[in-house]
């Protein structure tokens, strides 16, 4: 390999950082690396990403001149880069598909005002456009089918593309990916069965009665029936039907269980984490198409379990047990009233920062990760949750440690810590350091003492939950994820690590409340409590930064993937309370400004009090800064008393 090309990248990298030279010159450094080896995947990565950096700094004149042969070769690089690898692949297909749709939409806008300032360059337009689908359907054929599989999210939410041109290609990108790994994909396609947009129907429609999808006929009516049964039980709520015990399924679901026992049914796959979690290969070549990105053997749906628990929380889920063709349970719980697209999204987002934590020597040494587990949206406002296994509220066993020493959290007791939200920052923070830290002592190390009784257990349950904490800390932070209080966090029973559930309060959202939240994270004396003596110091501090940095040294890509899901016309941001329109394909000021506040903590910026720091800081500045806004009194003593910081 030729290593002047490299210390061309390098030089170009280190310019654009420094801004030592203006883009164009430094493009030049690009080029010529590209010139002496183009056969590579990173060379082509970085052209696409400058290339697309500068035309993003055009004027509209220029744009509609010399920026239309940049943006064909844009799209050029980014589809060759991944017949050469696939270590970018997270920056490339999105950006690939997003460069072309959004072109597409921007066209088709212009083309239907047809006023004097655009209305000159759409002929070029057009001719381009063409281009540029011409390039999208050629790699179609060249590339792994398992590649699109990484952006069938994306793919899916443009379905209502305007341009016919479009949404002919992205239906033959969808038959594609069914025909090559149909439970995979009908697993994700089958959330726009019941959209309540006729045009999303319309054309989810014309997608299954595509030619090439006859072979699998049986298999999408099949999958069209459970999905019509799943939802119907996830929205029934009959009446009398008992809350906190098992009751027979019968009573409430007949059809669903005949279905999956009447002996015709079809080899439709148990909708669990490990067997939808997608391998890429660990070589950088992808020209041998014979890769297994499912490595694990398929489990089938064998039956379910006739019985059926519904929980007494207010939205009344229940919990239903499928049986595997393996001869394993799979609990699953059928959530009603509840839009979990947003979950869905931030799962598969989860799953690519673990990719890049398993990748990081430091943080696979330290088995940094998130645990995930599977969300299935059936319709708008229902879905399917796998249940993790042996897990316990942060709430219920800090309790249950005040309980064993002889305390009771009461509602009367918490009274006496409510404050109003005008009163003073000086009451508030007399009220939590009198009252409410004195009368709730940190215990929660005493419940890592009594589950892991044996010194080596212990040990490794305390580092489980340090580090696990850590790792999630500083993913929620970068997302802006709030509303982390004791009913959201989970307790792995068998190895102490967390799992965090409910991901409605995301981009800083919680900031918006009647009592606006303060801290990044939660970190409260109790989660301190349990890690030790070293606290908040070493395994804490070492696992957010190696977390911090593995991050912000993928920061295209990680924008990259999270980019066309703000821009996602299925899913709105603002909460579950808010419909998407239906041919919604422009980008909105509220995406971007969610983007560019995850950029910026990317960058190194802490967000404090509300606002940005006006300086970016280092990796350990950024993360120490955080930790110190995560264990502030100050902000503790105003966050609302259901989120209960003293615990």
């Amino acid at each position: 390999m030729n290593f002047n090309f490299q210390a061309l990248l390098l030089l170009s990298k280190y310019n654009d950082k420094t801004v030592n030279i203006d883009l164009e010159s430094n493009l030049s450094n690009i080029e010529n690396a590209y010139e002496m080896f183009g056969m590579w995947e990173k060379s082509l990565v970085r052209l696409a990403h400058y290339q697309d950096r500068i035309l993003n700094t055009m004027t509209p004149a220029v744009y509609y001149t010399k920026g239309l042969n940049l943006i064909n070769n844009i799209i050029h690089c980014y589809g060759l880069s991944l017949q050469y690898g696939c270590e970018y692949i997270y920056q490339s297909m999105p950006k690939m598909l997003s460069v072309w749709l959004d072109f597409g939409s921007d066209f088709n806008r212009d083309l239907k005002k047809k006023n004097n300032k655009t209305s000159l360059y759409l002929v070029e337009r057009k001719k381009t456009f063409i281009k540029m689908t011409k390039l999208i359907e050629g790699f179609m054929l060249k590339l792994p089918t398992f590649m699109f599989l990484t952006a069938f999210s994306q793919i899916t939410s443009r379905i209502c593309h305007p341009l016919e041109e479009c949404f002919k290609t992205l239906t033959d990108i969808i038959v594609k990916c069914i025909l090559d790994y149909p439970n995979h994909s009908l697993w994700m396609l089958m959330t726009l069965h019941k959209s309540p947009f006729t045009v999303r129907v319309s054309r989810f429609n014309s997608i299954l009665k595509h030619s090439k999808l006859v072979k699998v006929k049986t298999l999408l009516f099949q999958f069209m029936e459970l999905f019509e049964n799943l939802s119907e039980l996830c929205n029934t709520s009959p009446q009398n039907a008992p809350v906190g015990v098992k009751f027979p399924l019968q009573k409430i679901a007949k059809n669903l269980p005949r279905l999956l026992t009447n002996g015709y049914f079809s080899n439709i796959m148990v909708p669990a984490q490990k067997f939808r979690t997608l391998v890429l290969p660990r070589i950088n070549s992808n020209r041998n198409t014979k890769h297994n990105p499912f490595p694990d053997d398929l489990v089938y749906i064998h039956g379910i379990k006739d019985e059926v628990y519904i929980y007494s929380s207010l939205q009344k889920p229940k919990r239903i047990i499928i049986l595997g063709s393996d001869g394993n349970e799979y609990p699953m719980m059928c959530k009603p009233k509840d839009d979990i697209r947003i979950d869905s999204r931030l799962m598969e987002f989860n799953n690519i920062v673990n990719m890049y934590l398993k990748r990081d020597p430091e943080a696979r040494d330290r088995n940094l990760f998130i645990k995930t587990y599977s969300v299935v949206p059936m319709i708008l406002d229902c879905g399917l949750i796998e249940l993790v296994q042996n897990v316990v509220t942060l709430r219920s066993v800090i309790l249950n440690c005040y309980e064993a020493i002889g305390i009771k959290v009461s509602k009367s007791t918490l009274q006496g810590l409510v404050c109003n939200i005008k009163d003073s920052l000086e009451k508030k923070r007399s009220v939590f350091i009198n009252k409410a830290i004195p009368n709730h002592p940190p215990v929660f190390r005493n419940w890592y003492l009594k589950e892991f009784p044996s010194p080596g257990e212990w040990y490794i349950a305390r580092s489980e939950f340090t580090r696990t904490t850590a790792v999630i800390s500083i993913v929620g932070y970068i997302l802006g994820l709030g509303d982390r209080h004791g009913e959201n966090i989970l307790l792995d029973s068998t190895n102490g690590g967390v799992v965090h559930v409910d991901f409605n309060c995301l981009f800083n959202r919680g900031e918006k409340f009647e009592w606006p939240e303060r801290v990044p994270f939660r970190m409260t004396h109790n989660m301190v409590d349990a890690m030790g003596t070293g606290g908040l110091e070493g395994m804490l501090s070492s696992a957010c930064e190696i977390t911090n940095r593995v991050m912000r040294s993928h920061t295209e890509q990680l924008v990259s993937v999270l980019k066309p899901f703000l821009y996602d016309p299925l899913v709105m941001w603002t909460g579950r309370d808010t419909i998407a329109d239906e041919n919604s394909e422009m980008a909105n000021d509220q995406a971007k400004e969610h983007l560019n506040n995850i950029e910026m903590r990317l960058q190194g910026y802490v967000r404090a009090n509300l606002k940005n720091s006006s300086m970016p800081l280092s990796v350990a500045g950024q993360t120490r800064k955080l930790i110190e806004e995560a264990i502030s009194v100050d902000n503790l003593c105003q966050m609302y008393i259901g989120w209960s910081a003293f615990l």
